[in-house]
């Protein structure tokens, strides 16, 4: 079965320009090993923001094209195109995950055939997605392409916080941002596993989220007792772990200090190079793009800031805990891994301007979601 259908690209040119377009692209014919599944919901995660304009200034937006294949330029500044220079010139396919049915399928994979899977392959802005069959996971009876589609990337990434956590003897984590979609599974992870849990948000409203399903330890960063509060919640819960989707600015490094002075607490005498307490930050997102602000004379002298991504942590983990994490994510789809959507929208209608600035925004509690099969 041969299959064309439409497909969400991104091209940066040398020129500076960066382009989106829906293209007619041939699906070609699945392989032993494939399938080809009809996309019925893919969720616009920030991730997916990062590829989809990137470095480009969304203040800067043209439109063009047609109402059924818009056509959105956006310009890069000259100093980021350096940053971006391996993907001049390619137009690349937006979407890590989503949903969809298989309407085809290869020799040793025809079980899968007409079955609702969620899809882990990237090019899922598209009306049909050719896939290994092992990147795609049959949903549990009675579940729809929404309640799959976002069931990849953030309940994975919140199960590998835990994951990592547990696994370096951790005992608490923070995490910031933490009224997101991702923020929300986490901390109803954390409530079924009896781990606590130290919530950072920027507003009342945000806090009001998590309280709301449970959240015990709940700050907001814009308070002016937020550092000292933040200190009590660490010394509270005995977290020496932060997860950090901000990136920068000096939250990070407030929060590796905020370890440090509820370890000295608990110290029976000084010591000029701090706690013995290890403290480590994972940075995992970039929702401020400022640089990393980290006052090192602050935290002693046990501490690590690294990176933290979802692809590297699975190779890391192995075949056995992917396993177990993707069966607890089917077990609880539509419980603990539930996502809500603001809006479900067309695969053209997402390079509408004014709906492409709403969701580019980001916002805490807004979250869409594309169904090509609208149009």
């Amino acid at each position: 079965m041969a299959t064309t259908g439409r497909e969400l690209r991104s091209t940066v040119g040398r020129d500076g320009v960066l382009t989106l377009s829906i293209e007619e692209v041939d699906v070609g014919t699945p392989a032993a090993d494939e399938v080809i599944v009809r996309v019925e919901a893919a969720p616009i995660n920030p991730s997916d923001l990062g590829l989809m304009v990137g470095p480009a200034q969304v203040a800067s937006l043209r439109a063009s094209g047609t109402a059924e294949r818009p056509v959105l330029s956006f310009d890069v500044p000259k100093a980021a195109l350096a940053g971006v220079e391996a993907r001049i010139g390619e137009a690349l396919p937006v979407g890590i995950e989503g949903a969809g049915t298989v309407v085809a399928a290869g020799a040793d994979a025809k079980a899968l055939e007409g079955k609702r899977v969620g899809a882990f392959g990237g090019g899922m802005y598209a009306d049909y997605r050719r896939l290994k069959a092992k990147d795609v996971l049959p949903l549990p009876e009675g579940a729809s392409a929404a309640d799959g589609a976002s069931m990849f990337v953030n309940p994975l990434t919140a199960l590998g916080f835990v994951e990592t956590a547990l696994g370096e003897g951790h005992k608490a984590i923070v995490h910031t941002a933490a009224a997101s979609n991702l923020g929300q599974m986490l901390q109803k992870i954390c409530l079924r596993d009896g781990i606590p849990l130290v919530n950072i948000v920027r507003s009342e409203q945000q806090a009001d989220i998590l309280r709301a399903i449970g959240a015990t330890h709940v700050l907001d960063s814009r308070d002016g007792a937020f550092r000292d509060r933040l200190v009590d919640a660490i010394a509270a819960t005995g977290a020496t772990v932060a997860f950090d989707a901000i990136g920068g600015g000096t939250l990070g490094g407030d929060i590796v200090r905020a370890m440090e002075q509820a370890a000295v607490r608990t110290m029976a005498e000084y010591s000029r190079y701090g706690s013995n307490t290890f403290k480590q930050l994972y940075i995992y997102g970039a929702l401020d793009l400022s640089p990393t602000v980290l006052n090192r004379m602050a935290y002693g002298f046990q501490w690590s800031v690294s990176g933290w991504l979802l692809m590297p942590f699975l190779a890391k983990a192995g075949p056995e805990v992917l396993a177990r994490m993707h069966q607890r994510v089917a077990n609880e789809l539509t419980s603990t891994f539930a996502s809500h959507y603001t809006r479900t929208i067309g695969l053209a209608e997402a390079l509408d301007p004014d709906t492409l600035r709403a969701y580019e925004r980001k916002a805490t509690g807004e979250k869409y979601l594309i169904d090509p099969t609208r149009g």
